[in-house]
């Protein structure tokens, strides 16, 4: 069975450390990615999520933000569910949402990617 637990790298070769997860599924943790909007320098950014707690069988699905604000007026959201290769890696499969911040309604069209 998958733990979220633990430090993960994406293929963007972004970092994502899980250090926290509590026995009612909520964790905490920290994103460094390597790929930004303002096309600067990445930094250490917080998330929280919650696992969706399942028996003994299947593969856990999850959902966890992660805000920018150290360097972006903006949230991403993702969801994902973990998984277990047959070789017994586990995988992480997620979508994600961000959303940067815009200065008018008019401007909304534009303020999800």
């Amino acid at each position: 069975q998958c733990q979220l637990n633990g430090l993960w790298r994406n293929d963007q070769d972004s970092l994502m450390e899980i250090s926290v997860l509590r026995d009612n599924g909520d964790f905490q943790g920290q994103y460094l990615t390597q790929v930004t909007l303002s096309g600067g320098c990445a930094q250490v950014s917080p998330l929280r999520g919650a696992q969706q707690q399942l028996g003994e069988e299947g593969w856990p699905t999850f959902a966890f933000t992660v805000l920018w604000d150290k360097f972006s007026n903006a949230t991403t959201a993702f969801v994902g569910q973990c998984f277990v290769d047959a070789g017994g890696k586990e995988m992480l499969s997620t979508m994600w949402l961000l959303r940067e911040a815009v200065g008018s309604l008019e401007e909304d069209w534009k303020a999800t990617r």
